[in-house]
């Protein structure tokens, strides 16, 4: 699947996030009038209960591009896809144009899949977990003949000794996929583990990461001490993802996409970070959204 498709994936550029029902103060369309080329596309969440709404619809049918990133499915359990999932799945990333779809590989949701749940929690880092969220990406794949980006999730603490690169190349691998990598998260882990922002990254294959996400975070205390990334979606990015970003995005020869996850922001506290992933991740001639 992945090599039959990757060559004809578009390039998106950088996008920005979007979720069903929340109040962004970052409304696209207005934030592309005021910065004219610095937004291309949006990555939109959602699940089969709640669908698209106006924003999102009013967005491509200015015929901006937008990617489909779901909210609703377990990765680990074989026996949460049904037909309604995949089919409701597969329409909504069709009337986006989305090219691939993606979401957090973990539990969305414990015991019967319900609107509003809420829930994610992080895979079991063992060799038989990453093979049940391959056999479900798989799954996936050959039911809607879209290429899906499982995302390494936000969490302090995993059960598993796995390191979460190795989980996530070991699921691309036996699901023959490629990867959505978010650094914010990836840096929450590496604090977590007391490692390095870039350890791990040697031996990974880069070349399946088709998109990256970027979010603020900031270094906090508890009350014992303990030090972690607060993954807050605050306009600031912490140093520790800017340094995965820049080091990966030159060696990502199939990285088509590079989101910011800032919607909740006010507009002005954002733009000098999309300034500087324009920069890092420059658009190609001729693909920068505006609005005239």
């Amino acid at each position: 699947m992945f090599h039959s498709k990757v060559d004809s994936l578009p390039f998106l550029g950088v996008g920005i996030s979007g979720e069903y029902g929340t109040r962004p103060h970052i409304e696209p369309l207005e934030f592309l009038q005021r910065w004219p080329g610095l937004v291309h596309f949006v990555e939109y969440g959602s699940d089969i209960e709640r669908g698209l709404d106006g924003r999102i619809l009013r967005w491509i049918e200015q015929g901006f591009k937008a990617t489909y990133h779901f909210l609703d499915i377990n990765l680990e359990e074989p026996e949460d896809l049904d037909p309604l999932w995949l089919s409701e799945t597969q329409a909504m990333a069709e009337k986006l144009g989305s090219p691939w779809i993606c979401g957090d590989s973990g539990l969305w949701h414990f015991g019967p899949r319900d609107r509003g749940h809420g829930l994610l929690l992080p895979p079991i880092l063992s060799p038989e977990s990453a093979e049940y969220t391959a056999k479900v990406v798989r799954e996936i794949q050959e039911k809607t003949g879209f290429l899906v980006l499982p995302e390494n999730p936000p969490s302090l603490y995993y059960l598993g000794t796995m390191h979460i690169l190795d989980y996530f190349a070991k699921v691309a691998e036996d699901a023959d996929c490629g990867v959505l990598l978010d650094a914010a998260h990836l840096a929450i882990f590496q604090k977590a583990r007391g490692l390095e922002p870039l350890h791990g990254l040697e031996n990974f294959p880069v070349e399946r990461i088709i998109e990256m996400h970027i979010a603020g975070g900031g270094d906090a205390r508890t009350a014992d001490g303990y030090q972690y990334i607060d993954d807050d979606h605050r306009a600031e990015v912490h140093e520790d993802v800017w340094s995965i970003v820049e080091h990966l995005v030159p060696r990502c020869k199939n990285l088509k996409a590079l989101v910011y996850e800032c919607e909740h922001n006010e507009p002005e506290s954002t733009v000098a970070t999309f300034e500087r992933l324009n920069k890092v991740f420059p658009s190609k001639a001729g693909e920068a959204a505006c609005v005239s």
